[in-house]
């Protein structure tokens, strides 16, 4: 191990590759900030420049772009509520209120850090249990990601607000907007109503810049708009309460994160969601969730990155792509002529540790580049709103239209903007639909897996010991908040008539 992070270390810090990795980091905060663009297209975009490199050096660069997106992500999610990319989508619910709140320097601060923090200690794990790790995931199949799926869609009520019911009903109406297209595993198409860009679905980032970016633009037109935020210099400062708060969400964020990340397919997405569940069942402030609370920036940023990190172990160790964006590097590696798998590491040893030592320099130089520059970025609330709120719809249809390159990913961003404003307006939480959106596919093809595995029967989830707890854990999370709820609501009203008599 000593032996191979050295090799790595003499191979990462060579003048070429720490340039690139310098480049490659700061394309992918440009490219993150950038409604609609995330990292799975910025990195398809560029890695046509990396064609001519040495493969160490593209793949260092190209990875440099996926992490540098994800913080890039979070930048334009807490200062103007609009996700770069579907993993900061939780970020918008309390890094834009502490934005709102002049608190804007010091949510990004917390976004640094906890990113760094989460970046060390996953790149430690990924180092050290890559081997190990991998071939434990072998063992999930179909039973095993559903009840994963099960678990993720049990913190629908973490999100739900006070209104249990309301939430809900949104996480079902994000399953019924995630079934249009053709079914999975079969030929059939559903809601398409004859249109043939609804074939393959309705794009998640469109819809999510709708909700979150054209949905708040309006909302704010509607009160009048509001002063621009006149923040003081200390102010932008994270104090020392903010930073006893955070550690600990830091900390469940990045366990959570790397489980969930090492997963194939799994995600980011679904570990940020996680994370923020978990924080709003144990935190010591949970209470504060939603309104601001630096645990609700701390923990799905932390997962967030550490769910990134743990992606490459499916891909580097198994050759199965752990995310989006790993599956376009898998295709890198094919492209230069390398195969991912067991004999990677003994075949390319100063490649795969060379690329893994990057991930340490690279989130370095991240946290060197954009801690100092948090309140800088901060100072873009200050601008008008009059003239901010062109600057967001504008980068956000260049965005939308990016995505498709047609004028009907336009009409998509459209109608879920009225979509994200009646949600503000009726106070529908926006994060159970968001959820049950990017649940919705993956709980469809996991579940049709499931069924034919146990030839229409569900109960084979009850006959592996890793399914069986995942699944029982699921629906205890699932039950529990509906049971509590029933059982506060019976004491008030018990309350109520006592003191009546």
């Amino acid at each position: 191990m000593i032996e191979n992070l050295l090799l790595g270390f003499e191979t990462a810090v060579s003048p070429e590759n720490m340039l690139w990795c310098f480049v490659g980091v700061l394309l992918g905060t440009v490219i993150g900030m950038l409604p609609g663009l995330g990292s799975t297209t910025g990195v398809a975009i560029l890695l046509p420049i990396t064609l001519t490199f040495e493969p160490v050096t593209a793949l260092i660069m190209l990875a440099g772009i996926y992490y540098g997106s994800q913080y890039g992500s979070s930048i334009s999610s807490i200062l103007i509520s609009t996700p770069g990319d579907s993993s900061s989508v939780v970020l918008t619910l309390d890094g834009y209120q502490m934005a709102r709140r002049g608190r804007a320097g010091a949510a990004l601060a917390i976004s640094a850090l906890s990113s760094f923090f989460a970046a060390i200690i996953s790149l430690i794990f990924l180092i050290a249990l890559a081997g190990p790790i991998a071939h434990f995931a072998l063992n999930f199949g179909p039973a095993e990601n559903l009840a994963i799926i099960l678990l993720g869609m049990a913190t629908i009520v973490s999100f739900a607000g006070e209104n249990i019911l309301r939430g809900i009903t949104m996480a079902a109406a994000g399953l019924l907007v995630s079934m249009v297209g053709v079914a999975s595993g079969f030929s059939t198409a559903r809601f398409t109503f004859g249109s043939v860009n609804l074939l393959s679905g309705i794009d998640f980032v469109a819809i999510m810049i709708g909700i979150f970016a054209v949905g708040e633009v309006l909302h704010q037109i509607r009160r009048g708009g509001e002063k621009p935020i006149r923040a003081r210099f200390k102010d932008l400062i994270v104090t020392k309460e903010e930073l006893s708060r955070s550690f600990p969400s830091a900390v469940r964020g990045t366990g959570l994160g790397f489980a969930v990340g090492v997963l194939p397919g799994a995600g980011a997405t679904l570990a940020t969601f996680l994370a923020y569940g978990v924080e709003k069942q144990v935190s010591r402030f949970k209470q504060f969730l939603g309104k601001g609370a630096p645990e609700g920036v701390a923990a799905p940023e932390a997962a967030n990155n550490a769910a990134a990190n743990a992606s490459f172990i499916p891909t580097l160790a198994l050759g199965i792509p752990g995310s989006g964006t790993t599956a376009v590097l898998l295709g890198a590696f094919i492209i230069f002529g390398l195969q991912p798998g067991p004999l990677l590491f003994e075949q390319e040893p100063d490649l795969v540790w060379g690329l893994l030592v990057s991930f340490f320099f690279g989130n370095l130089i991240l946290l060197a580049l954009n801690l100092p520059l948090a309140p800088v970025f901060a100072q873009i609330l200050r601008i008008p709103y009059p003239y901010l709120y062109p600057i967001v719809l504008f980068m956000s249809l260049i965005g939308a239209f990016a995505l498709g390159n047609n004028t009907f990913t336009l009409w998509v961003v459209f109608f879920s903007g009225l979509l994200g404003y009646f949600m503000k307006r009726f106070d529908f939480p926006a994060a159970p639909f968001v959820l049950g959106l990017v649940l919705g596919p993956l709980l469809e093809k996991y579940l049709v897996q499931t069924s034919a595995l146990g030839e229409g029967s569900l109960l084979i989830m009850f006959q592996q010991p890793i399914s069986a707890v995942l699944t029982v854990a699921a629906l205890l999370a699932m039950g529990y908040p509906l049971v509590a709820a029933v059982i506060r609501n019976l004491k008030v009203r018990r309350e109520g008539r006592a003191a009546v008599r």
